[in-house]
């Protein structure tokens, strides 16, 4: 009596590869995709910090210079308006004007103007307290790439 032999045919062999094939390719897609966004959170947190550390600085400076005298000008620390801070744009400074060379990769923008909202003077392009602005508003941007663009708002009162 002769036994017969098992095993898998080739045509079995080549679809079960075949499948297998797919099912990995599809795990890796969904792989690369899922790491190649997981960056973009970090990245996004980190400007929001970048960007609420320039307007809490932003926030305590005066649109009326109560001491009009001049200091001398030593970098974002010596300002005293919020008229000064508007169309700055540049990568990460401290106070002192030193850059941060962690956050190169990032870009600083500001923008200072009257809030028609909250009392201020319509069509007044920047905040300089002298035609009777009640209130500014700040928007600090902070971009970097890839595709990463956070932007913070605050109000600033001159009451």
């Amino acid at each position: 009596m002769q036994r017969r032999a098992r095993g898998y045919t080739l045509i079995e062999l080549i679809v079960a590869i075949t499948v297998v094939a797919i099912c990995v390719t599809t795990v890796l897609a969904v792989m690369a995709s899922v790491a190649s966004r997981s960056a973009d959170a970090v990245l996004e947190q980190q400007a929001v910090a970048i960007a609420q550390a320039y307007l809490d600085e932003i926030e305590q400076r005066w649109i009326v210079d109560p001491n009009p005298t001049t200091p001398p000008n030593t970098g974002r620390g010596s300002w005293d308006l919020l008229s000064e801070y508007n169309g700055l744009s540049e990568a990460p400074h401290d106070q002192s004007n030193t850059v941060i060379s962690q956050l190169s990769q990032y870009a600083v923008s500001v923008s200072v103007v009257a809030s028609s909202g909250l009392g201020g003077i319509a069509g007044a392009s920047a905040c300089t307290g002298a035609a009777g602005a009640k209130a500014c508003r700040i928007d600090v941007t902070v971009t970097t790439t890839p595709n990463v663009s956070v932007t913070l708002s605050g109000y600033r009162t001159q009451y």
